[in-house]
């Protein structure tokens, strides 16, 4: 069974490594939002996988470290696409988030990237932009 935590941050960034004169390559932001996806047994006592809370205390230091920030300034997000994002995201919630399944940036209303921990090009969601 599998188990999600939606949370939302205020970012901007800019992407340096577009084409000349596309639009991404000036500053800008965006409301993202970030699906946390957990997998695992359903506690037969409990009669759930893991507490909520859990989940959203593993990411407070996520969420510290990127709300209202600029991507670009933080280390490991120079080139801060989505896709780079999610993975981003995920690599710091392993250690600390038994059963990480996936993680989910949502961009914008209609295009994000999917993460599931490994980097296989069938596993990722690409955007378009």
């Amino acid at each position: 069974m599998e188990i999600f935590k939606i949370f939302t941050i205020e970012a901007a960034h800019r992407l340096p490594h577009v084409p000349p004169g596309h639009k991404c390559s000036r500053l800008h932001g965006h409301s993202f939002r970030i699906e946390v996806h957990v997998r695992g047994e359903l506690d037969p006592t409990r009669g759930w996988i893991m507490d909520f809370a859990d989940i959203k205390a593993a990411f407070r230091p996520i969420h510290e470290a990127l709300d209202h920030r600029y991507l670009n300034e933080i280390e490991g997000l120079e080139n801060p696409t989505s896709e780079v994002l999610a993975r981003w995201i995920f690599e710091r919630l392993r250690p600390s988030l038994p059963g990480l399944r996936r993680v989910v940036v949502h961009e914008t209303c209609t295009c994000g990237a999917v993460y599931e921990g490994d980097d296989d090009a069938s596993h990722n969601g690409m955007i378009n932009r």
